[in-house]
């Protein structure tokens, strides 16, 4: 499996965070002001925690979690959060809550306070589910859009993507399950003018 390569869990490149602990039980950096999409009625919440990212990167988060929202949501309004990080972040991250000393690509916290999950509680009218954390690491992310020659707002756009589709329930663990997981991906990044992100390996 190359750094590209999905792996059979909640994450990418080396793997997932499927069982994480709900999110606000791993790191809570100083927070964004979050802005609700009135299109999809997502709130994204972007918090700028480590890396060097440029100005442009929320932009390209926005657009991308908005998108596989629209698509694979199923509630009229949820809040989820996007951690633009680096190697250090999600490697301890990593450690902490997956047993791999090792930076990966994205990490995805899905929230276990939604309704209908274990331990969940049914939501008032007026509340927006919350779906979880996504983390990014910038080094590991910059690395691999070179090696896939790709470019970086394309690979990143693709990885969001990945890591909201994780919170959403999406997973690939079974290879049914991955194959269906990389064509929900596919049909979004096309949405988005970006080219099939497996294509090479297939």
């Amino acid at each position: 499996m190359s750094a590209g390569d999905p792996p059979r869990g909640n994450g990418h490149s080396g793997g997932g965070s499927g069982d994480a602990p709900p999110s606000g039980d791993h790191t809570r950096p100083k927070r964004s002001t979050p802005a609700r999409s009135p299109v999809s009625g997502l709130t994204i919440d972007i918090v700028r925690e480590a890396g060097d990212w440029d100005g442009g990167t929320a932009e390209i988060v926005r657009r991308a979690a908005e998108h596989a929202y629209v698509v694979a949501g199923d509630t009229e309004g949820a809040e989820l959060c996007v951690v633009l990080g680096d190697d250090k972040l999600v490697q301890a991250l990593n450690r902490t809550y997956r047993g791999k000393d090792a930076p990966t690509n994205v990490l995805s916290f899905p929230s276990m306070e939604m309704p209908g999950m274990a331990g969940g509680e049914p939501l008032l009218p007026e509340e927006s589910a919350l779906l979880g954390d996504v983390v990014l690491a910038r080094e590991t992310i910059a690395r691999e859009a070179v090696e896939q020659h790709k470019s970086l707002s394309d690979h990143l756009t693709h990885l969001v993507v990945h890591g909201v589709l994780h919170l959403l329930g999406h997973d690939h663990m079974e290879d049914e399950e991955a194959e269906e997981m990389e064509a929900l991906e596919r049909d979004i990044l096309e949405d988005l003018g970006i080219a099939d992100p497996y294509a090479s390996q297939h």
